[in-house]
Formats: structure tokens, sequence, C-alpha cells
């Protein structure tokens, strides 16, 4: 049985909490869900077929989209990767995103990929309250240099059953759960006149290198972007 990028397109509009897209070797959509459509603001799928994503997010996110692409039609897979979304028309939401390049014959066409919101942690797992433990202490020490068998240790669980419980219950790993914390926390201080490297240092960056490279993997552009974008949206 033979699934068309239609039908595809079909199916995801069904999920309100999923992001779907295909797009050509030019990275230009092809096929969009209604998801992406609304969360841009705009009417229909006419409004994105056949662009890029400079044309359709503020040029500080649309550039780093464009790179991601670009690794993807160069063969790269991406998988789980840990994203906060500034859609223009929605609030901003953390979410994982999926891509693989589409290849026929050898050859790379476009790519294929979905971003799914992380969504609430699920509060009925038997680990719950001890993991509530763990990312509450985390929430109090990520400024210091915090190790998986330390925070293990905090939810009363071996290394291993962390990882495993961590991604039943949050839908991350331990260290993206980390990161997803101190990320947050920058992006507070970063409303702040502290410089770049206070700001990294009081997040538990001790280079402020690997902070603006972890920052703008996540949110998408750089610490000093992301103020400017900041300031500029309050204006």
């Amino acid at each position: 049985m033979y699934i068309s990028a239609d039908d595809l397109e079909h199916l995801f509009d069904a999920l309100s909490d999923v992001v779907f897209f295909i797009k050509d070797r030019d990275s230009r959509y092809t096929h969009a869900n209604i998801t992406l459509v609304r969360r841009l603001g705009l009417k229909d799928r006419g409004d994105i077929i056949g662009r890029r994503v400079e044309e359709l997010f503020p040029s500080e996110f649309g550039e780093s989209y464009s790179i991601q692409d670009a690794q993807v039609l160069n063969g790269e897979i991406i998988n789980d990767q840990l994203e906060l979304h500034l859609f223009p028309n929605s609030v901003p939401g953390w979410c994982l995103t999926f891509k693989r390049p589409l290849i026929e014959s050898g050859n790379v066409l476009g790519l294929i990929g979905i971003s799914r919101d992380l969504g609430h942690p699920d509060m009925r797992h038997p680990t719950y309250n001890r993991l509530q433990r763990m990312l509450n202490y985390m929430r109090d020490h990520y400024a210091e240099a915090l190790r998986i068998d330390a925070l293990a240790n905090q939810a009363s669980l071996s290394v291993a059953q962390l990882e495993r419980h961590c991604l039943r219950v949050f839908k991350l790993t331990p260290r993206q759960l980390l990161a997803k914390v101190r990320i947050e926390a920058a992006m507070q201080l970063l409303k702040s006149k502290d410089s770049i490297a206070e700001v990294g240092l009081a997040c538990g960056y001790t280079d402020q290198s690997a902070f603006t490279r972890q920052f703008k993997a996540l949110v998408g552009m750089t610490p000093g972007n992301y103020r400017v974008f900041n300031i500029r949206q309050k204006g």
C-alpha cells in the first residue's frame, strides 16, 4: 500500500500538537499541516507552499532553521532535538524535532520532518514524585556542575532507571531536562543588564562559547540576538 505526501499531510492535520512539513531540495515547503499554518498566523497552506523558512519566520530564527535544513539535505538525520519554538502567532513552546532526508536512487530530493510539542509530564507514573523531587533540586542548583549520578540519588534511582523514567515522564533525557532548565533561566536573566558571560556563568556554563552554542541550538539564536529580539518584541 502506497501512502502519498498528500495523505500524510491530511493525516497530520488531525494533530494539533504536531507540526508536519516536507521540503524540496531547495528547502521550499511542498507540504505543511494545518497546525503549522495556524502557528504562523496564516490562513491556508497556499501561504506556505513554495516558500522558505526565511520568508516565514523572523530573521533570527529563519537563519538557524535554514542551517539545520542544509545539514539534513546533506544526509544528516535529526532525532529528538529539543527546541524552543517562537512562532510569530503563538506563545513560546518547547518541542522535539525530527528531520530525515528524502532519498530516491541515492539522491536527496528533499526532507521530511515533524516537531512535536513537549506537553505535560505524566503525573500518573509511579516514579513521578521522585522525579519531581529531582527536578526541584535541579531548579535550585542549575548553576552548579550537576552530575547525572547526583541527580539519580535525589530521585532514589540508579542512573539507568533515571534515564528510562525521565523519558517516560518528561519525554526528555536528564541532560535534556537540565539544558531546558538552564536555558529557561538564561532567557529570564537576559532581560537584565548582566553581560552574556555573567548570564552563562549564573546558569552553570563556565565557558561562554559553550553557553552560546547550547542556547543557539535550543532557542535558534545566540543569547545576544535573543536579547535584542526580546527588546524589539516589547517595543
